[in-house]
């Protein structure tokens, strides 16, 4: 698999890595033997960068990424921390990052995290100076080896950009959100820092799967979080409404090559984009690593193919998210 330097960590990961949100909690239920086994599919496929975070399944992410851990040499592991308590800016401090720390370190069974980032904290947090002498303390102290943010929206990921020691920004980017495509990887590429594309299949919408008629488990985000009611909504379909979402998948749909499903299509789209570092999709069983990883392989998208994407967000998407992230 192509690899790329992740910003200012110093590493270099494979372009195709993994999301481990769906194994710890909130996309109905996935067994511990389906969840290895998605995690070793992944490993076993190329790939060497897996993002979870000490809030999916309180802990039990993590767990089962430090169980892989054991047994596969060269990953690099991202956590995030920061989404277990109230959020408020004064709960972001060092005593808390520490103990939070503590907590995802013994989850993972290593002495150093490669990557901690803080999980879309509230947006006064970007511009606390004691937050990041804080997080610069816990890399002096050996407990992280770098560390970046997790963003909802652009303004937040150009603050964080702008601090000297984030190593790494993960934001929402897929062709269903092109905002970041205009300030923030321009600003990433000329500071050094990574950029990690979360949330890149829009929930599943853009694997091409879905119609009408799919329904999705109670304890599915994609169920109970639909209009934001239990966290950022735009984490939920990338913040477009369904339906708009479905039309706009049949208006890309005879964009794809021959051969290329919807979801590699636009993951390879994303690959695309100057300034990405690893995009990171969920999958829920080993079919689908593979079929993920396979975009890595794929050919870049042609101009026409680009100007499809751009021409759809334009004319279904931009008028309703464009201007609130």
């Amino acid at each position: 698999m192509e690899t790329r330097r992740l910003g200012r960590t110093g590493r270099d990961v494979g372009v195709v890595g993994l999301g481990a949100w769906q194994l710890g909690a909130d996309w109905g239920d996935v067994d511990e033997s389906d969840a290895l086994g998605v995690l070793r599919a992944a490993v076993e496929g190329g790939v060497t960068f897996i993002d979870t975070a000490d809030v999916y399944g309180d802990g039990r992410s993590e767990r089962l990424v430090g169980q892989v851990l054991k047994s596969h040499e060269g990953l690099t592991v991202a956590t995030k921390m920061g989404r277990r308590v109230d959020q408020a800016p004064e709960n972001y401090t060092l005593e808390n990052f520490r103990a939070w720390n503590d907590r995802s370190r013994q989850n993972l069974g290593v002495d150093t995290i490669d990557l901690v980032q803080l999980h879309c904290p509230p947006t006064p947090v970007y511009s606390n100076d004691a937050v990041f002498d804080a997080l610069d303390s816990m890399v002096d102290e050996g407990r992280i080896a770098a560390y970046g943010v997790s963003v909802e929206t652009c303004a937040e990921a150009l603050t964080a950009i702008a601090r000297p020691n984030v190593a790494s920004v993960q934001i929402i980017l897929n062709a269903f959100r092109l905002k970041p495509l205009d300030e923030v990887l321009p600003a990433a590429r000329e500071a050094g820092v990574g950029i990690i594309a979360r949330v890149p299949l829009a929930s599943g919408l853009l694997s091409g799967k879905y119609d009408e008629h799919t329904t999705f488990s109670a304890d599915d985000h994609r169920t109970y979080n639909r209009h934001g009611e239990a966290f950022d909504v735009g984490e939920t379909f990338s913040g477009v409404d369904f339906a708009t979402g479905l039309d706009a998948v049949r208006r890309l749909t005879p964009a794809l090559s021959a051969g290329t499903t919807m979801a590699q299509f636009a993951l390879r789209w994303i690959l695309d984009q100057p300034g990405v570092s690893v995009v990171i999709p969920g999958a829920r069983n080993p079919a689908q690593v593979t079929g993920n990883i396979s975009a890595a392989t794929l050919p870049p998208l042609t101009n026409d193919q680009l100007a499809v994407v751009r021409d759809t967000y334009d004319d279904l998407i931009r008028p309703q998210i464009h201007d609130r992230w």
